[in-house]
């Protein structure tokens, strides 16, 4: 199985290609175009493992209540993926012992061995203004991530302040806490950042250049409403 990502950054597509049995797992609605002879299964986790309260889980990260898997049947059967907003993606190689955790609405794709559940964050993440809940990946294989922008990995050694919602996904050896940017709150409203994320311990931040929260604040007064 290989992950090519094409058109990088600004209309990331990713490429899957798969050899006869192996199997990908994609959010609802990602695919662009497959092989004719790839079967398709639409399923709310895994086969076998799918049941409703584990698809309600996921959609309170922001994710969709079905997943689609993909199967298939030849060597170097093409697979192509997308996601609703414009940017980049990334690919994620999840090992064994290791966990990541991936905000509500990053998740595109990953390999059946990777599985897939809920995290919880804590009351931290309401002051982000983000999902309370995120997906935690674990298991072993390739898992792909999408951003609004570019997306760019960070290696954290100590310490590493990101602003809210520019978060993709972080290694779950990291912790976070909600602070202000500036020496004072008065100073950081004032400044435009307001709350961050301030990582500590040692692991790996992938980013998003763009927020999309921020770009409908700015674009939603500006449309006009919707004739009945």
């Amino acid at each position: 199985m290989e992950v090519e990502l094409v058109n990088r950054p600004s209309s990331t597509v990713a490429k899957v290609t798969l050899h006869s049995g192996e199997h990908f797992i994609a959010e609802g609605g990602s695919m662009i175009a497959m092989n004719g002879s790839m079967r398709i299964e639409t399923s709310t986790y895994k086969r076998g493992q799918g049941n409703v309260f584990k698809a309600l889980k996921r959609m309170l990260t922001g994710e969709s209540f079905f997943l689609n898997h993909y199967y298939s049947s030849q060597s170097k059967d093409e697979l192509w993926l997308s996601h609703p907003l414009p940017g980049d993606m990334d690919v994620i190689h999840v090992e064994k012992g290791a966990g990541i955790v991936v905000a509500g609405g990053s998740f595109v794709a990953c390999e059946d061995n990777v599985e897939m559940d809920m995290s919880w964050q804590g009351m931290k993440s309401f002051f982000t203004g983000e999902n309370l809940f995120w997906l935690k990946m674990s298991g072993e294989g390739p898992l792909v991530v999408s951003s609004y922008g570019s997306i760019y990995k960070v290696k954290v050694q100590d310490g590493y302040v990101v602003d809210t919602g520019h978060v993709v996904a972080f290694e779950d050896t990291l912790d976070f806490k909600i602070t202000k940017a500036g020496s004072s709150w008065w100073h950081s409203f004032l400044g435009g950042e307001g709350l961050v994320m301030e990582f500590a311990g040692r692991g790996s931040i992938w980013c998003q250049s763009h927020n999309a929260n921020e770009f409908g604040r700015l674009v939603g007064p500006l449309l006009k409403p919707r004739k009945q």
